[in-house]
């Protein structure tokens, strides 16, 4: 019997000593592929136009967050959690898209519906190319086929080694990122890295955070429409990395209004925005993640463009459970903010959901003489 005793300790010793060894391997794997993506970074901006903005004239830009082609309405996702009204804690289920169709169907639909806008710019966030979750759809080249007469820029902000977690259905790699679409001239552009939390492990899963700075010229004067693309922090308990990353889109806000320029921001700023926090029915408890964002604060001069119609529409659901109207958690995260010498206004857009876990957001704006 010591015999036996003494044998089923070895064996169970060898394979606690593999699961030490597989589980420090698959760490130090996570840590040589990790890396941050230096700040200021010159993005190259390809299939250059020659139009030039004009001062006086009306022109129209688009946000609209793709959820990498995995949010359909029956969609749900792993990180995030909620609790019900009657106290039940709800929590996602996928780690990726339920399927490659799916991704290529979500895709597709959230391109048409921004081409039936014909808008002249294009924000696009979580946009997949080669990574997991997306099934290795190339969304960033499916978008800039469906807008064949717009230049383009690209910053990356989600690069990552197999995220092996959850165990049931892996994140896997990710290459992800912001796809900025002109069908005006851009002088330059330029990728600008926010902070981020650098705890040994969630720096793995959090998104390498950025905005992109694109530098228009206007005609007849030596004004630059200076069109930033945000996507910030979403898991980020009380919002103490998403006021870091306040602070230096605010400097940046600040620096460009000094020198005469034109401002627009426009993006996923993962806040609810003016007051938009309680603005719809829900049958779930107020989510711990939901910070707030007003005109209060950000600097003199800029002000949030609340969407006309920004109390009857959301633009971003819970995805802890799949969505149905009334019930899932909504507010308004997606969104713009411009400088005061410029007009405009916005218009969210009620697509259901049925594309992404994000509605777009549609901007009119003139540039003042």
């Amino acid at each position: 019997m010591k015999q036996v005793f003494k044998r089923v300790a070895q064996v169970l010793g060898v394979l606690l000593a593999a699961l030490v060894l597989l589980v420090g391997g698959y760490i130090a794997y996570l840590q040589l592929q990790y890396y941050r993506i230096e700040d200021g970074l010159t993005l190259e901006v390809l299939s250059g136009q020659e139009s030039v903005l004009q001062t006086g004239d009306t022109y129209t830009a688009v946000s609209c967050n793709l959820g990498f082609g995995a949010y359909g309405p029956d969609y749900s996702f792993f990180m995030d959690t909620g609790v019900m009204a009657d106290g039940t804690p709800t929590q996602g289920l996928y780690g990726k898209a339920q399927s490659r169709d799916d991704v290529l169907a979500n895709t597709s639909l959230a391109l048409e519906t921004l081409q039936a806008l014909d808008a002249d710019f294009l924000l696009l966030q979580e946009v997949d190319y080669d990574s997991h979750r997306s099934f290795q759809v190339d969304q960033r080249e499916m978008a800039t086929q469906a807008f064949p007469g717009y230049g383009y820029s690209w910053a990356e902000n989600f690069h990552s080694g197999y995220l092996a977690y959850p165990l049931n259905d892996p994140h896997g790699a990710v290459n992800a990122g912001l796809l900025t679409l002109s069908r005006y001239a851009v002088e330059e552009a330029e990728r600008r890295s926010y902070p981020i939390d650098n705890n040994f492990f969630l720096k793995f899963t959090d998104l390498d955070r950025c905005f992109s700075v694109s530098r228009l010229p206007v005609e007849g004067t030596d004004r630059q429409l200076v069109l930033i693309h945000n996507h910030m922090s979403a898991y980020d308990s009380g919002g103490v990395i998403r006021a870091q990353q306040l602070e230096l889109l605010c400097q940046v806000l600040e620096a460009e209004y000094a020198a005469g320029n034109y401002v627009i921001v426009g993006g996923d700023f993962n806040h609810a925005l003016y007051g938009t926090e309680h603005a719809f029915d829900s049958q779930q408890q107020f989510p711990g993640w939901v910070q707030s964002l007003d005109d209060g604060d950000l600097p003199e001069h800029f002000s949030f463009v609340q969407a006309d119609n920004g109390f009857d529409v959301p633009t971003c659901r819970g995805a802890d459970i799949p969505y149905t109207e009334g019930v899932n958690y909504a507010t308004v995260v997606d969104g713009f903010i411009v400088s005061d010498n410029l007009t405009a206004r916005a218009e969210n857009l009620n697509t259901n959901f049925s594309f992404s876990d994000h509605n777009p957001v549609l901007l009119r704006f003139e540039l003042a003489a």
